[in-house]
């Protein structure tokens, strides 16, 4: 009988300078503060007794739970980041790291995205995902070309306008 092994690769997670900052800054914070925090609510709902009926204790070890995982998280993914330097960034085709204007002909407007990693997305200041459904159709592509998105509003057809850093 012949064993073989299983290796599990994990995925690089792309970010630039300033996510990598960020996730660094929301670690240090759990870390050092909110731990903290934590413990001693849950040292002040130990003095309350009862622990079969104190909320309070429950709550806060809940939040423990959630802080911890969410430290885990961080330190999972600061394990495999890739940051992305900026002279790594290049205009001739849509990358992470990039500023992409394209033109909606859905909704005959122009739009500015920022191409970043996942762990960056914020589609409210239109940074969105690599790995999201527009980030992933109009990655590679170059200033002119057309490209088709499936959104769950439906398809769009986006134009590159313009690759900028």
């Amino acid at each position: 009988m012949r064993r073989t092994g299983i290796v599990i690769v994990a995925k690089q997670i792309v970010v630039t300078d300033d996510g990598l900052k960020k996730l660094q800054e929301e670690l240090s914070f759990l870390k050092n503060v909110k731990r903290k925090e934590v413990v001693e609510a849950i040292r002040v709902a130990l003095s309350f007794g009862d622990l079969s009926e104190n909320s309070e204790y429950d709550e806060a070890k809940n939040e423990q739970a959630k802080v911890e995982a969410r430290i885990q998280e961080l330190e999972e993914t600061l394990n495999h980041v890739k940051v992305i330097d900026e002279n790594e960034v290049h205009t001739d085709s849509v990358n992470v790291g990039a500023r992409v204007k394209v033109f909606n002909e859905k909704y005959k407007e122009e739009i500015e995205y920022t191409i970043v990693g996942s762990t960056e997305a914020d589609p409210l200041t239109n940074k969105i995902s690599d790995q999201s459904p527009i980030g992933t159709a109009i990655l590679g592509s170059k200033i002119g070309q057309t490209v088709s998105v499936i959104t769950p509003g439906g398809e769009m057809k986006l134009t590159i306008l313009e690759i900028s850093k």
